[in-house]
C-alpha cells in the first residue's frame, strides 16, 4: 500500500470553543501518489458545525474524495457547495442530499461522517453499519446509556471501523499528560477535578414558536425526537440545551474532558453519582440543561469532581476548561493549551514540571488515524473506538440522571444499572418517536 501524504501539523488553535481550522487550497485535496484500490469515498451527514470541520480535517488525507453531502437544511448545504467552490474544489462530483438514507444508499460510498444533533447519532451509526459503511462519529456517540450499548453492539456485528469524535484521544500533549500521570510521580491521586466554564456559551433567547425556515425539513431534523413546534432557539447549535436532542455541557464538553480524567485512573463505571445544579445564571433564557452544575462521581479509590458553568470563563487555574490529577507529590493540569505539573509543597517526594504546549493539532491526527484504519482493517490501533465513546458518554450520562432525578445513583456493576427504583426505565432507556425504532441487535 502506498503512503498515504504527510498531513498538514500547523498547531491547532481553540476560537470560540470550537477549532479554528487552517486555510486550505486545492493542493490540500491531491491526490498523491495513493493507489485506485486505496482511494476512499466519503459522505458527510450534518454538516453545520464539527461534522463541517471534520470533514475538511478528512479532506487533507491522500486519496480521501468527497462525494456527497447530507444536510436537513439546504441553506447549510448550498453555503458548504459555495465554499467548496471557492477552493477551486470540482463540486460536479459532490451530490447532496437531505435524507441520509439516500446517501447511504450509494454503494460507491466507503466512509461517513454523522455530525448532525446528538440525538441522530445512533440511529444514523448503525444504519450506515448495516450498509457496510465505516463511520467516523461525532461525539458524544450516543443520547441514552441504551443508544451507547446498542451502537457497541452494533460495531462488534457488523465489523466495521467506528472512531468517536473525542479527537483530544489523538493529541500529543495529552498523551504526555496520562503517561505522566501512569508514571506514579504523582503519588497516590484522591481526586480529580473537572471544570467546564464556557464563556462564549449561553443558551437562546425565550421566543415564540414559529414556521422553519425556507429549505429546512424540520420533520426530518426532529427524527425520533418528540414532536414540537419549531423555534429558533432550539434549532442549530442550540439543540445543546434541551433533553430531547442532547445533555448540555456534561455531554457536550465532558466526553472530552472527563475521557481523559477516566484514561488517566484507567477508571471504570463510578460507584455511585450525585449531582447538584440549575439554571442559576440565565433564567430568562431558553434552556432544559443546567447552566450550572457540580456532580461527584466516586470511585474505590479516588473521587472526580465535575464543576461546569455556562456564560463564565474564570474555572480552576483560571482557566476556561481544565483536568487536574491531584496527587501526594504534586498536582497535574492539563488542557487544550498544555500541561504542567505543580508541586506539593508538603511532600517529601515533590515533583514539578514546567508547562508543556501543544505541537500539532488533534483533530487532523484523529482524522487521520481514522483513514489509516480504514485502509488497514486494524481495528485495534483507532484511538477512539466507539467502545470507548461509549463508556465515557455514559459515565457522562450518569452525572445528568443524577442531577435529573434528584437522587444519589448508585450502579450495579454485574447488573449493568441503577439499583434505584425506576431510574433504569426514564432514564437509562432511549425515547424514539414518530415510527422510529432503535435497532434490536
Amino acid at each position: 500500500m502506498n503512503s498515504r501524504r504527510k498531513f498538514i501539523t500547523n498547531a491547532s488553535l481553540l476560537t470560540f470553543g470550537g477549532w479554528a481550522l487552517q486555510s486550505f487550497n486545492t493542493k490540500n485535496f491531491s491526490r498523491g501518489n495513493i493507489a485506485a484500490a486505496d482511494q476512499i469515498n466519503i459522505g458527510a451527514i450534518g454538516i453545520n458545525g464539527m461534522g463541517w470541520s471534520d470533514t475538511l480535517s478528512m479532506l487533507k488525507n491522500a486519496g480521501v474524495n468527497l462525494v456527497a453531502l447530507c444536510d436537513v437544511d439546504k441553506n447549510v448545504l448550498n453555503k458548504r457547495m459555495a465554499e467548496l467552490s471557492k477552493k477551486n474544489i470540482d463540486t460536479a462530483k459532490i451530490k447532496t442530499y437531505g435524507d441520509y438514507r439516500a446517501l447511504l444508499d450509494r454503494k460507491d460510498i466507503d466512509a461517513v461522517i454523522i455530525g448532525t444533533p446528538d440525538h441522530w447519532h445512533a440511529l444514523i451509526m448503525i444504519h450506515a453499519l448495516q450498509a457496510g459503511k465505516d463511520v467516523y462519529v461525532e461525539k458524544p456517540v450516543g443520547n441514552s446509556i441504551q443508544e451507547c450499548r446498542t451502537m457497541v453492539a452494533a460495531q462488534e456485528k457488523y465489523n466495521k471501523v467506528v472512531q468517536a469524535g473525542q479527537w483530544q484521544r489523538s493529541q500529543q500533549h495529552f498523551r504526555d499528560a496520562i503517561d505522566f500521570v501512569h508514571s506514579g510521580q504523582l503519588g497516590n491521586i484522591r481526586t480529580v477535578k473537572v471544570c467546564c466554564y464556557q464563556g462564549w456559551m449561553k443558551p437562546g433567547p425565550k421566543v415564540a414558536d414559529s414556521a422553519p425556515p425556507a429549505g429546512v425539513d424540520y420533520k426530518q431534523w426532529l427524527g425520533p425526537a418528540k414532536t414540537r413546534p419549531f423555534n429558533s432557539s432550539r434549532f442549530h447549535f442550540n439543540f445543546r440545551w434541551f433533553w430531547d436532542y442532547a445533555g448540555g455541557l456534561m455531554t457536550d464538553w465532558g466526553v472530552h474532558l472527563i475521557d481523559y480524567a477516566i484514561f488517566g485512573m484507567n477508571a471504570p463505571v463510578p460507584k455511585t453519582v450525585s449531582a447538584l445544579g440549575g439554571d442559576f445564571a440565565y433564567p430568562d433564557l431558553y434552556q432544559e440543561t443546567p447552566d450550572t452544575l457540580t456532580a461527584l462521581y466516586e470511585f474505590d479509590n479516588f473521587n472526580l469532581v465535575w464543576d461546569h458553568a455556562m456564560g463564565i470563563d474564570n474555572g480552576n487555574f483560571g482557566r476556561d476548561h481544565s483536568i487536574a490529577f491531584i496527587g501526594n507529590n504534586g498536582t497535574l493540569e492539563l488542557d487544550r493549551g498544555g500541561w504542567e505539573v505543580i508541586e506539593e509543597k508538603r511532600s517529601d517526594k515533590k515533583v514539578s514540571v514546567a508547562r508543556k504546549s501543544p505541537t500539532d493539532n488533534g483533530l487532523d491526527k484523529h482524522t487521520e488515524n481514522f483513514i489509516k484504519v480504514v485502509r488497514s482493517r486494524k481495528l485495534n490501533d483507532l484511538n477512539c473506538s466507539i467502545q470507548t465513546g461509549a463508556h465515557i458518554a455514559t459515565v457522562c450520562q450518569m452525572g445528568n440522571i443524577a442531577f435529573r432525578s434528584g437522587q444519589k445513583v448508585v450502579w450495579d456493576k454485574n447488573k449493568k444499572q441503577f439499583t434505584n427504583n425506576g431510574l433504569n426505565a426514564k432514564y437509562m432507556m432511549a425515547s424514539y418517536n414518530n415510527g422510529y425504532q432503535l435497532p434490536k441487535i
